[in-house]
C-alpha cells in the first residue's frame, strides 16, 4: 500500500507534460489489452470454425448441399466457409450461363476466392497494426516524457547552492516512471503482435490449401460437365 502512495505520489507531482505522457500511455495500455483480448477471441473462433467446416468438406458431403446449408443459414459465412461459398458461387453461376469452357468456369471461381481470401485476411489483420504502433512508439513516447522530466527537475534546482541526491532523487523518479509506463505498455503489445500475427499467418495458409485443394476439385467437375 505504501509504495502504491508513493507511486500516486509521483505521478501527482510531475509536470503538466509528463502526465499527459502518462496519460497517452495509459489509454495506449488499455486499449492495446482490449484489442488483444478480443483478437485472441476472434483467432480462437477461426480456427475451431475452419476445424468444423474441413471436417463437413472432407466427410464425403454433397458440395452443393453443403452450399445450400451454408447460403440457407441467413447468416454471413466466415473463414473457410466465406471462401468455398465465394467460389461454389460463382462456379454455379458460371455453369448456368452455358457455352463456358471448364477452365474459364474454374478461373472465375478462382478469382472469387482469392478474393473472398484477400477479405478474409485483412479481417484476421484488423486491428494489429495498432499493436505494433503501441509496442514500437510507447518506449519512445515513454522517453520524451523522462527525458522532459529530468530537463524539468534540474531546472528547477538550478538555484540551489547544493544538489544532493536527496534533493534531485525525487524528480528523477517522476520521470523515470514514464519510461516504466512505457515499457509497461510496449512489452505485451510486441508479445500479442508477434503471437496474432503467426497465428494470422497460418490460417492464411491454410485457407490458401484449401482453395487449391478446392479449385482441382472444381476443376474435376468442370471436365465432366463439359464431356456430358
Amino acid at each position: 500500500m505504501q509504495n502504491e502512495m508513493q507511486i500516486w505520489q509521483l505521478v501527482m507531482e510531475a509536470s503538466w507534460l509528463v502526465k499527459g505522457v502518462m496519460g497517452l500511455l495509459l489509454i495506449a495500455s488499455v486499449a492495446s489489452w482490449v484489442i488483444i483480448f478480443r483478437k485472441r477471441q476472434v483467432l480462437t473462433r477461426a480456427e475451431k470454425e475452419a476445424d468444423s467446416f474441413e471436417e463437413k468438406f472432407w466427410s464425403g458431403t454433397d458440395l452443393t448441399a453443403l452450399h445450400e446449408a451454408i447460403t440457407g443459414a441467413h447468416r454471413v459465412s466466415k473463414g473457410m466457409e466465406r471462401i468455398f461459398d465465394a467460389g461454389f458461387s460463382e462456379f454455379l453461376r458460371m455453369r448456368q450461363q452455358g457455352r463456358i469452357g471448364p477452365n474459364a468456369m474454374v478461373e472465375g471461381a478462382q478469382r472469387s476466392m482469392r478474393i473472398a481470401l484477400t477479405r478474409e485476411t485483412e479481417d484476421l489483420e484488423h486491428h494489429l497494426n495498432f499493436l505494433a504502433t503501441v509496442g514500437s512508439t510507447s518506449p519512445y513516447v515513454g522517453l520524451f516524457g523522462t527525458v522532459w522530466g529530468i530537463m524539468t527537475s534540474f531546472q528547477q534546482r538550478a538555484t540551489v547552492n547544493q544538489a544532493t541526491i536527496a534533493l534531485v532523487a525525487p524528480g528523477i523518479s517522476e520521470a523515470l516512471d514514464a519510461t516504466a509506463r512505457g515499457l509497461l505498455a510496449a512489452i505485451p503489445a510486441v508479445i500479442a503482435y508477434t503471437r496474432c500475427s503467426n497465428q494470422v499467418e497460418r490460417l492464411e495458409v491454410r485457407y490458401d490449401n484449401f482453395k487449391e485443394e478446392f479449385s482441382s476439385i472444381l476443376q474435376r467437375q468442370a471436365h465432366l460437365l463439359s464431356e456430358e
